[in-house]
């Protein structure tokens, strides 16, 4: 529209949850439309609309050859890819590349991607762009190898599992990962000590099996700057740029606290917009509390050590000999001396000569991203008679480097684990050859329901980041990584046949059954 940056004013709501779509251009359009017509604009979707209008997952086909010696060490891995990016480009190639040459230490990698532009809707971002598609394929690539050396698939994983400064799929190095600390806490698992060796047996024309699957995530990192300051009634006002997507907010909320020394409920988050809010970079990506709890964190110490400098000087006591509890400055084990943080505020506000109002400012630029990785186990029943494939249990295992709030994490990983089973038995997009979504709504496009999904056990494993604040790292995108690649490996322990195109139809499971 020609504008200067200083006159486009964007006020942030809350998103519950984004998963990739919301990152799209169709609020700038509707904005645009706004100044031509000079009265307020709200644009609708229609389902139909909704399907073709926010940047859906590409379709992706993966050819994969992986060679290893007979005692099971990796030697090879050759892809071809090809994306369906629909009318414009984006770069899920190049994360899928990563990810496929990645999870697994191996000398010998050629990963060749090509993004196809066709007479479709623009494909983009949907949690963890490129990983389901990848490590289906690899993983049920895995599984495959390991059977036909005779070896668990467990240990072979182990075996060759990738480990801090091994190369990426694009021959950079992985940061801190905690892909070993995963595997072994499943190899504890009582659904893996009891498993049926090799394939399950059918009785009465049912039967199970259970399956694992390696899935991983880079995670994104960004600079951000936070201002923290305390007020006289002993509130703690943190004021931040990102926007609150999934609840991030309340991970920010107690960082500040266990610096400072409070509750969470004296805290108060304060959501600037692009005119008022400190910088943070984009929320999505599994890096808003990553990136941005490092600057709520610094301007958190920074309002810690004036409290401290302050009541000093009141209690006439050494820095190093006073606490802060429970909103509280005291001498260390003395609560009789314990002066309220307000009133010391109020000290600072009104004191000529005195330190001024309590206010840090923050800001955090961490030099290398922290990825997420999660182990998967899905236990399935499957009818030969029609081939449905109906999953009983799954455990997630994920390295959440540290909890800062377990109960959104658990909240996390069971949606990412929910939309892993869209993933692999119920989601796609189909296209006539007129190129027309036969799917545009949700009379057509399945998903999981609440009687269709199993039962989901979340184990945390907590493989601290070097540099997230108390270790914490993403999040968000890794739970959905391994789930339809978990999901085709137990239906290969249940029937012994490897079905290679998701979602796993039972159409598919039939036609595999009868061959």
């Amino acid at each position: 529209m020609g504008l200067p940056v200083r006159k486009v004013r964007v006020v942030p709501m809350t998103v519950g949850g984004g998963f990739g779509a919301k990152y799209g251009i169709i609020e700038a359009l509707v904005a645009a439309a706004a100044l031509q017509v000079g009265r307020p604009v709200r644009m609708v979707l229609t389902r139909s609309e909704d399907f073709l209008t926010t940047t859906p997952a590409p379709a992706t086909v993966i050819e994969l050859k992986t060679g290893a010696r007979r005692d099971g060490t990796l030697i090879a891995i050759q892809a071809r890819v090809l994306l369906d990016n629909g009318v414009f480009p984006f770069t899920i190639g190049g994360i899928l590349g990563i990810l496929l040459g990645g999870y697994y230490k191996c000398e010998n990698v050629q990963i060749d991607c090509y993004e196809v532009f066709t007479n479709k809707p623009q494909a983009g971002a949907y949690r963890a762009p490129g990983a389901p598609p990848a490590t289906f394929a690899l993983e049920s690539n895995i599984d495959e190898l390991a059977h036909a050396l005779g070896l668990d698939p467990l240990e072979f994983r182990l075996k060759n599992a990738a480990e801090t400064g091994d190369p990426m799929g694009n021959n950079d190095a992985w940061p801190n990962i905690g892909l070993r600390q995963c595997l072994e806490r499943m190899r504890e698992h009582p659904l893996w000590q009891g498993r049926v060796v090799g394939d399950a047996a059918a009785h009465n024309g049912v039967t199970e099996g259970i399956g694992i699957a390696v899935g991983g995530w880079p995670c994104g990192m960004s600079p951000a700057a936070a201002v923290c300051h305390a007020d006289s009634d002993g509130t703690i006002r943190v004021h931040v740029g990102s926007v609150d997507i999934s609840g991030v907010n309340s991970s920010l909320v107690l960082v500040a606290a266990e610096i400072i020394g409070v509750a969470p409920e004296q805290v108060e988050l304060v959501q600037g917009d692009t005119h008022t809010g400190p910088f943070a970079g984009p929320s999505g990506g599994s890096m808003t509390t990553y990136s941005v709890s490092g600057a709520v964190a610094n301007a958190a110490r920074e309002v810690r050590n004036k409290l401290l400098t302050l009541a000093s000087d009141q209690l006439e006591a050494a820095i190093d000999d006073l606490e802060l509890v429970d909103g509280k400055v005291q001498v260390k084990g003395v609560t009789a001396s314990a002066k309220p943080i307000g009133k010391l505020v109020s000290i600072a506000e009104s004191k000529a000569g005195g330190p001024g109002p309590i206010v840090g400012e923050g800001r955090a630029a961490v030099e290398e991203n922290a990825p997420g990785f999660v182990v998967h186990l899905a236990r399935v029943r499957i009818d030969t008679t029609t081939g449905q494939v109906t999953p009983l249990e799954y455990v997630a295992v994920q390295d959440v480097g540290f909890a800062l709030n377990p109960t959104m994490v658990l909240g996390q990983i069971h949606g990412g684990v929910i939309q892993g089973v869209g993933w692999g038995l119920h989601e796609a997009m189909i296209y006539d050859e007129y190129g027309q979504l036969l799917t545009g709504s949700f009379m057509d496009y399945d998903l999981p329901k609440i009687d269709t999904v199993p039962t989901v056990e979340a184990l945390l494993v907590e493989n601290p980041a070097p540099h997230g604040p108390f270790g914490a790292r993403g999040i968000g995108e890794p739970p959905i990584t391994a789930g339809a690649a978990a999901l085709a490996n137990a239906v290969r322990n249940a029937v012994g046949a490897r079905i290679t195109e998701a979602p796993i139809r039972a159409e598919a499971v039939w036609r595999a059954l009868q061959a």
